[in-house]
């Protein structure tokens, strides 16, 4: 039994490592394998604050649109997610048997009760390698954590009149994010990801990623607070 949990870097280092959120996350994920020796996890982290710090250094250095490399800026987006997937790695370093996974179309096996995956290459978010995982270890759903604790049928910063969803369509939900990836891109689930986990006839749960006890509530298939795709 395999769960994927993609989780916003924006959770786990805001700014910098939020350790108290960490330590509580990291207590429900122990407390939720023990209770079943067939459950498995496997957690993709984002770039979080760093990744948008150094991504905004870059394009104000360079100052020059014409001179501004998407690649180039999801490199360095790449580089955070990879040091805060190594910071969960070590903490759960008993549970997690392997390294942390930069490609998630080369990892062949899940020897622990949890992997970690981080971000791999240019052109989407760890959310394509959070829907990459899911294919290859035939989970169903990919719960995506973030700090929307919602889909909004507009976003709600910007339009007053914007309505939370329980749920919501493929279709629907990619005519939303659309179908091009930009380095920071802010969206419940990025469009390269949505389009293969359409394809793929993956769900996704959006819920607001500090709140444990949804989380917890969400892995045990039971009712909670969020929007379902799919």
């Amino acid at each position: 039994m395999v769960k994927v949990l993609s989780v916003g870097g924006s959770i786990v280092v805001p700014h910098e490592p939020d350790i108290e959120f960490l330590k509580k996350f990291t207590t429900m994920i122990r407390e939720w394998l023990s209770e079943n020796n067939e459950r498995k996890l496997i957690l993709v982290i984002g770039g979080g604050g760093p990744a948008r710090i150094y991504q905004n250094a870059y394009k104000n250095i360079i100052n020059n649109q014409n001179e501004y490399n998407n690649n180039e800026a999801d490199w360095i987006g790449i580089t955070a997610t990879r040091l805060n997937a190594q910071l969960l790695r070590a903490v759960l370093s008993d549970l997690c048997l392997q390294d942390v996974v930069y490609n998630p179309t080369a990892v062949e096996e899940f020897t622990g009760r949890v992997l970690i995956a981080s971000g791999w290459k240019p052109g989407f978010s760890t959310d394509t390698d959070a829907e990459y995982l899911a294919e290859k270890f035939g989970a169903k759903t990919i719960v995506n954590l973030s700090n929307i604790d919602k889909v909004y049928t507009d976003d709600p910063r910007k339009n007053s009149d914007a309505k939370p969803l329980d749920t919501i369509t493929w279709p629907d939900f990619r005519a939303m994010v659309g179908d091009e990836w930009v380095p920071g891109k802010n969206c419940p689930f990025d469009p390269i990801a949505s389009k293969r986990a359409e394809a793929q006839g993956i769900s996704v749960v959006c819920a607001g990623g500090k709140n444990i006890e949804n989380i917890r509530k969400i892995l045990d298939d039971k009712p909670f607070f969020g929007t379902t795709i799919g």
